[in-house]
């Protein structure tokens, strides 16, 4: 750090120092919020108009080897409360519906359930297997 002394041996506030540290600008590009677990990671297509013709069946990762298994884009015009009465039964766990601003009603089940929520909604005939994407591992 180099210091501007005057003739007096004072610093002298009326001259300026040289700047010596220049700041980058930062690139906030890569702070966008993506979807770890979308296997099309390249196009998330989480945000798009598209939301109701594919059923997304995420998992997400708790504290330690518990998991959550997450449930979107069942049209509405089934009944959601009936169909995680029946998750609850039939796989024998317990979750809840939650109300998300972007992505509507979320069903939640506990554990590891992916495989199981797919088969029960072709096997029902809720939606057909070729809308169903399931995300993760």
């Amino acid at each position: 750090f180099f210091v501007h002394l005057g003739k007096s041996g004072s610093f002298s506030p009326s001259r300026s120092l040289p700047k010596l540290h220049s700041f980058m600008s930062l690139d906030l590009e890569n702070l966008k919020a993506k979807d770890p677990f979308n296997d099309d990671w390249e196009t998330d297509d989480v945000n798009t108009t598209t939301q109701g013709t594919t059923v997304h069946i995420r998992i997400q990762q708790r504290n330690g080897r518990k998991t959550l298994t997450t449930c979107q884009g069942i049209p509405e015009h089934f009944d959601l409360p009936r169909i995680m009465k029946a998750f609850k039964k039939k796989f024998c766990t317990n979750g809840n519906i939650v109300q998300d601003p972007e992505l509507g009603k979320v069903i939640q089940v506990q554990g590891d359930q992916r495989e199981n929520i797919k088969s029960f909604l072709v096997k029902e005939g809720m939606v057909d297997a070729s809308k169903i994407k399931i995300h993760g591992f």
